[in-house]
């Protein structure tokens, strides 16, 4: 008798089941493809690529995670080159086939960013069409990478109306643009490199747009400052910095993960 009960529940009750288990899937499927809304992913990771007002551009990876549902602890990497805005590339022209160089630039640089800050949300996203709006800011260190600047220099010899050209580290009291003929090649003084350590803060608005809940496409604006206890070499003839200032617009790319 009993047995005969239990199998009669289980022949009502199946079709229940059966419908659990195909919400349940489905629940897990919209989950997986970042179609629910009302999800808290507590990690993110995304990668970028920016362009800067010091006249460069820039490689970034970031990896957060959520301290409230509102507000993320970030941590970040960049990599960027810095030039200085009055680089002017110029040609002797009075030898053929000279090769463009910057005159009166001193050194090469190139800045990596270790830092980390917080991520807060302005005005949340309701809908997979909508915008995300957020604000963040950010702490950290500056390792500056200098490398010096190489020419190939023209030289007289003995022969009337005969030159010969040697490679020669710039020094801004003896090479004139009238003797330079080029610049020399990128990995000439690599072995002399020098390094700026100093430290940088950062203010950012990202508006994030993915039609996935667990993916990120964010366009990222914002403003840094690099600070160093030294003075940056840069150029031979402009005032000696110690604090720079840029701007920058940021494509961002990532995905969210419990």
């Amino acid at each position: 008798m009993i047995r005969s009960l239990f199998v009669f529940a289980l022949i009502c009750f199946s079709p229940l089941l059966n419908f659990s288990q195909q919400e349940l899937k489905d629940d897990l499927t919209r989950l997986q493809n970042g179609e629910d809304l009302n999800v808290l992913y507590r990690n993110e990771a995304s990668f970028g690529i920016y362009a800067h007002t010091n006249t460069g551009l820039g490689l970034a990876y970031r990896r957060g995670k959520h301290v409230t549902g509102k507000r993320k602890r970030m941590f970040e990497v960049e990599a960027q080159n810095f030039k200085h805005p009055k680089e002017i590339k110029s040609v002797n022209s009075y030898f053929d086939n000279s090769k463009g160089f910057n005159y009166g630039k001193l050194n090469s640089f190139f800045v990596i960013r270790p830092g980390a800050g917080f991520q807060n949300v302005l005005y949340q996203k309701v809908s997979k069409k909508s915008v995300e709006i957020r604000y963040s800011y950010f702490l950290g260190g500056v390792i500056t990478l200098s490398k010096p600047v190489y020419l190939e220099i023209i030289r007289p010899t003995n022969t009337p109306f005969e030159y010969s050209v040697s490679t020669e580290r710039y020094n801004p009291n003896e090479h004139y643009p009238d003797n330079i003929y080029g610049k020399a090649s990128f990995f000439k003084g690599i072995d002399k490199m020098s390094v700026y350590p100093g430290g940088y803060a950062k203010f950012a608005l990202s508006f994030e747009y993915a039609d996935r809940y667990n993916g990120i496409k964010a366009i990222e604006t914002g403003a840094t400052l690099d600070v160093y206890p030294r003075v940056l070499p840069m150029m031979a003839f402009n005032k000696k910095q110690q604090v720079f200032a840029s701007l920058y617009l940021k494509m961002i790319w990532g995905k969210k993960w419990f």
